[in-house]
């Protein structure tokens, strides 16, 4: 591990108090744990009695709730509006094939209890926006964020400042992972390590750029062991350090982070627009760069519609294989950005780009107006809001 020095961040004694008492089938499970001197009795104690919640049951959420629930946290919270989907099953391993349409967190309730049944699992099948973050997060210890956008990441961040909450943080790309604890009171928050969102459409989600499964569970295993950490008292906590993983080189390497003269601190989740600070702008309908569904709709139903327009898709040939819009062809974002895609693109006199939802197509609506084509305009939403 590549090593930055930097100053250690003291974080006074453990999170939680012991206030709840192990039964004897419970000193059996947890035996290992009584092993370690700086978990032993007490510790499991404080693990019984500790409340987490974790933001995203998905490709970090499985492996952190399934070793928070092996490890014995008492109340475990799981926050995610999503239903299972094929492409999850990859690397969210609470999932099986069976549970495809089913609401991730009554799947994961499920498992979890078949994991531990002396864990409480509350599930919240809500998004985390900024009328319900703080309702959500009262009443917890510990915050976990595994969510993989970056308005929910913001938004996370803002409510745990205010209510002086500890959260870990982690996050998953391709074969690169990151991992850090944020608490304000002891040291920086996330604003002070990314102060702003990268602007819409830099950088692409795992389902646009893609992610090595087992590098979720590294991650989500790392973030388990700093909460697990932090709630016993153990060790010294991620406070003020970022871990980044390197997996094609199986190399880790720790950053030091500092809080910053001038981050932001909000007042109340009111004061910052996070969709639209974070997520691609929807364009109204008639807007110079974007197409809304139902605006391609009707230009597909017309007489011949499809052959008045190009329609493309810049997706690569495996999502064109899994579902595509009607009438549209494939000429995959690599390709749209080169020198020979913009010379053919340029032969149609009005085009339409669409993706999975909409990043990349924007991306290459940019490039294209750079080469001087005016016609060109990208499905709001892509495939998904279609």
């Amino acid at each position: 591990m590549t090593t930055t020095t930097a100053p250690r961040v003291v974080v006074p004694g453990p999170l939680v108090e012991p206030t709840h008492d192990l039964s004897r089938e419970e000193i059996a499970r947890y035996s290992r744990h009584l092993l370690l001197p700086e978990v032993g009795l007490e510790g499991q104690r404080r693990l019984k009695s500790a409340r987490i919640l974790v933001v995203g049951a998905g490709g970090l959420g499985a492996p952190i709730l399934t070793y928070l629930a092996a490890a014995g946290v008492g109340t475990l919270g799981v926050v995610d509006d999503d239903v299972v989907d094929a492409s999850n099953l990859q690397r969210q391993v609470l999932f099986g094939s069976d549970d495809l349409g089913r609401p991730k967190v009554e799947v994961t309730a499920e498992r979890l209890a078949t994991i531990n049944p002396h864990v409480e699992v509350v599930a919240h099948p809500v998004r985390v926006d900024a009328t319900n973050a703080l309702d959500l997060f009262a009443g917890y210890d510990l915050v976990l964020d595994g969510a993989d956008n970056f308005a929910t990441r913001y938004l996370v961040n803002d409510a745990c400042v205010l209510l002086g909450l500890p959260y870990v943080w982690g996050s998953v790309f391709r074969f690169e992972g990151q991992v850090s604890l944020f608490w304000e009171r002891y040291g920086p928050q996330y604003r002070d390590l990314y102060s702003e969102p990268p602007p819409a459409g830099l950088v692409p989600s795992c389902a646009e750029g893609g992610v090595l499964g087992s590098l979720c569970a590294m991650i989500g295993a790392t973030m388990a062991s700093e909460a697990l950490k932090l709630v016993v008292g153990a060790g010294d906590p991620l406070v003020g350090r970022l871990l980044v993983l390197d997996a094609l080189s199986m190399r880790w390497r720790s950053f030091p982070i500092a809080r910053q003269p001038g981050t932001l601190r909000v007042g109340s989740l009111d004061e910052w627009d996070y969709v639209a600070r974070c997520d691609l702008p929807q364009a109204a309908p008639g807007a110079d760069d974007q197409i809304t569904p139902a605006e391609l709709r009707r230009r597909l139903d017309e007489p011949d519609g499809a052959r008045r327009f190009a329609l493309v898709d810049v997706r690569e040939p495996f999502e064109h294989e899994l579902g595509a819009i009607p009438g549209s062809i494939l000429l995959p974002r690599a390709q749209v950005t080169t020198p020979e895609g913009v010379a053919l693109l340029s032969e149609f006199d009005d085009v339409v780009l669409y993706c999975k939802s909409g990043a990349r197509s924007q991306a290459c609506l940019a490039r294209l107006r750079d080469a001087g084509h005016p016609g060109v305009r990208s499905l709001a939403g892509g495939i998904d809001a279609w």
